[in-house]
């Protein structure tokens, strides 16, 4: 796979996993809401799709080792797939209890977590477990760091 569709797609999977993670719990927390919950995933479909990409785009074109044509390709796949892995987890909330949506969609974001942390260890040569347990932990935090800042605004200003 080309440079600029990795940095593409890692970085659009990843963003999107662990950011739509974060809004679903945190507004979970606050709203308990469906409908709160995929307006907020929409949002992030779209605006921050094209500022992550518009982010990569900036960061891609500050390096002298990347073509003009690299740097456009990294930015449509950032942008493709953020709002591709993002607007995913629109299905289980339509599907399931809020509740139980919110608990698929961390599995299965964790589990595409896992794969994509699987796949760059392989290819970097270090030990796979321990790029997991780093990528999962900080996708643990980013959830429980959300879901009690919901709390706290649920409380404080519901």
């Amino acid at each position: 796979m080309r440079r600029s569709f990795k940095i593409g797609f890692g970085f659009g999977l990843t963003s999107g996993i662990i950011t739509t993670l974060g809004l679903m719990v945190g507004l979970h927390s606050s709203t308990d809401s469906k409908f709160v919950v995929i307006g907020g995933i929409l949002a992030i479909a779209i605006a921050d799709a094209f500022g992550e990409a518009m982010g990569i785009h900036v960061a891609t074109e500050s390096e002298n080792r990347i073509s003009k044509k690299e740097v456009w390709e990294a930015t449509f796949c950032t942008f493709f797939c953020k709002f591709i892995f993002t607007s995913m987890f629109i299905i289980p909330v339509l599907l399931f209890t809020l509740h139980q949506a919110i608990l698929i969609s961390i599995v299965m974001g964790f589990y595409l977590i896992i794969i994509l942390s699987m796949a760059v260890a392989r290819e970097r040569k270090v030990e796979p477990w321990k790029m997991i347990f780093e990528h999962i932990g900080i996708s643990i935090v980013v959830i429980i760091l959300a879901h009690y800042a919901g709390y706290f605004i649920a409380i404080t200003f519901g």
